[in-house]
């Protein structure tokens, strides 16, 4: 396809994590292989931005469970939440400074526990880069969105950050999406 570039880490090696949020919209998550990829545009998305984060899990510190925050950019951050839902993070931002990106919904998909359930992901991605090679990333296909095409609201279930934390707009999703 013209146009269709994959992400990879430099793409994502930046402070800015609220700002790569609202650019992932309209790009596409591929899962499988170069020759048998399935492709689904995201649609909705949240950031969660350094240890001052209270949403974000690096605020508890570093353990073994939020190692992959602190890893390098363009890497997968896959967690169990509640004991049910696989929550699938994109991790940004430079190696040590932990921040990511909550994939909440594609085309046809809302809701990050339904879209990791209906794609058969889970925490085998947890760590991996996103790429071919992990058979799990991301691409470019060339949309751009306008302002006036996304919602910008705060995130979702995070009353427990406190109100500061849990009323920034974090959460970008495409109008109509």
């Amino acid at each position: 396809m013209a146009g269709m570039r994959r992400l990879v880490e430099e793409d994502f090696n930046s402070k800015d994590t609220v700002g790569l949020a609202r650019e992932l919209l309209g790009k596409y998550l591929v899962l499988g292989t170069a020759e048998r990829p399935e492709a689904f545009a995201i649609t909705e998305v949240e950031a969660y931005d350094g240890p001052e984060d209270l949403a974000c899990h690096a605020s508890k510190g570093r353990t073994k469970r939020t190692e992959p925050l602190f890893g390098p950019s363009g890497h997968w951050y896959v967690y169990l939440c509640y004991g049910i839902h696989e929550m699938l993070n994109l991790v940004t931002g430079p190696r040590d400074y932990p921040a990511a990106i909550l994939i909440r919904g594609l085309a046809g998909v809302s809701g990050p526990g339904r879209l990791t359930k209906r794609l058969g992901i889970d925490r085998r991605f947890n760590a991996k880069a996103s790429s071919g090679d992990s058979g799990l990333w991301i691409e470019d296909r060339g949309l751009a969105l306008g302002d006036a095409e996304v919602d910008v609201t705060p995130r979702i279930g995070v009353d427990y950050a406190g109100e500061d934390w849990a009323n920034r707009p974090y959460r970008f999703v495409i109008k109509n999406g």
